[in-house]
């Protein structure tokens, strides 16, 4: 069991990290939760839920929501300083920022830790472990490209939510599958979202 810790912000793409926490729950992964006030709008907005405020309260909605799965939730504030990831000591195997607002981005990049999340992110940096940051935003203008370039000179994994057609997606699950497995590809979690390039349909 690997403890990936999910930070959802305030950008468009809600279906993206919802889809992913069923995936890492289902395949028996312990999942620290965060999310910022934007992303809870934007739940509401995408999704016509409400993620609740108390993290206990959210635990709960989460887990009547998702349905039966073998790994572990656990739902923190994001000011919550006692939180594992909020140290080196306790980082968790991996970080997710998805989706990851510009703003996000840019506080990672500049090592600022005003927040659970973007502490949680320094963490994983510092302690070299893998942390993928999901962009949602069109155009990327010269500031949000330079960020981009920081972080992955860091050691950051830059990942667009930026589907393929070559799995011939007949819905809007299918593209939002496609993004997701390139997730979990990079975390090493194994699935069956999509089929592989080079893979045969028979």
């Amino acid at each position: 069991m690997k403890t990936i810790v999910l930070a959802l912000t305030g950008a468009s793409g809600l279906p993206y990290a919802m889809r992913l926490l069923e995936c890492l729950l289902q395949s028996g992964q312990r999942v620290h939760l965060v999310y910022s006030q934007a992303a809870q709008i934007v739940a509401k907005q995408e999704l016509d839920f409400v993620l609740p405020n108390r993290p206990q309260d959210a635990e709960k909605m989460l887990a009547e929501r998702l349905g039966q799965f073998s790994g572990e939730l656990r739902v923190f504030g994001r000011d919550d300083w006692y939180a594992p990831m909020a140290s080196g000591s306790n980082p968790g195997d991996a970080m997710v920022i998805c989706p990851c607002t510009m703003g996000t981005l840019a506080a990672v990049a500049a090592g600022l830790s005003d927040d659970l999340i973007t502490r949680a992110a320094d963490v994983m940096l510092k302690e070299k472990r893998p942390l993928i940051l999901v962009p949602r935003e069109t155009p990327f203008s010269a500031i949000h490209l330079e960020n981009m370039l920081k972080l992955s000179h860091a050691g950051a994994v830059i990942l667009p939510p930026n589907p393929g057609f070559y799995h011939h997606p007949q819905n809007v699950q299918d593209l939002v599958d496609f993004v997701v497995a390139r997730i979990l590809d990079h975390l090493g979690v194994e699935h069956a979202l999509m089929q592989r390039w080079g893979e045969s349909s028979k």
